[in-house]
């Protein structure tokens, strides 16, 4: 199986999911997981200036509180805040109560109705639930797998691009575990999808 995208079975499962964006424009969404982290997360936004992009933060509340000055830097250049818990819980093994417990301490930093669930991991009562809570769940429909450290960069590039189309969610990680696979694929991606015309925006409210 093309292990870069989610197969169609998914999305037709869990419809109330947000895998890609409805969009009228030439647009990408890129999204970042698991940090802020205060080296990586800073040569991401020089990156993404350099291109005029705008993206997705979803970040862990307990580095977000860390970094502070991180958050107001996301959103001071045009990006967006997500919510990835407080802890990075797998939704699969955490019991419900202290799963949503953990996702709302991570709201009273980040402030952000978009949640998405580490690893991917969540139940079909926790995705009702949350919805219920006023969450808008999003997970993607490109992954670039930047934290495997055995990534064949080229081959990835080139097997997500055959895949890419307006309103798709990328996911990459502002991470020291993907550091090395993000410095080479991001700017990659953002001089090949600006040269083909693309826009990269935050993800918009349901």
């Amino acid at each position: 199986m093309f292990k870069h995208t989610i197969p169609t079975f998914l999305r037709v499962l869990f419809p109330t999911l947000t895998w890609r964006v409805k969009t009228q424009d030439q647009a990408v969404f890129l999204t970042f997981d698991d940090g802020p982290h205060p080296q990586i997360t800073h040569w991401v936004l020089q990156q993404l200036k350099r291109y005029q992009a705008k993206a997705t933060f979803f970040c862990v509340g307990e580095n977000a509180q860390k970094y502070p000055e991180l958050l107001s830097a996301i959103t001071a250049n045009g990006h967006r805040l997500g919510n990835h818990t407080m802890n990075h819980l797998s939704g699969w093994s955490t019991p419900n109560h202290y799963y949503y417990q953990n996702i709302q301490a991570c709201e009273k930093v980040v402030a952000s109705n978009l949640f998405r669930p580490p690893y991917g991991r969540i139940t079909l009562n926790q995705i009702r639930n949350l919805k219920r809570m006023g969450y808008q769940i999003i997970m993607w429909d490109i992954l670039t797998r930047d934290y495997d450290a055995n990534l064949p960069i080229q081959q990835t590039f080139t097997q997500c691009m055959r895949h890419i189309k307006p309103g798709s969610v990328v996911v990459f990680h502002d991470s020291e575990k993907a550091q090395n696979q993000l410095y080479q694929l991001l700017p990659l991606f953002l001089q090949h999808l600006s040269q083909q015309g693309y826009q990269f925006a935050p993800l918009p409210n349901a």
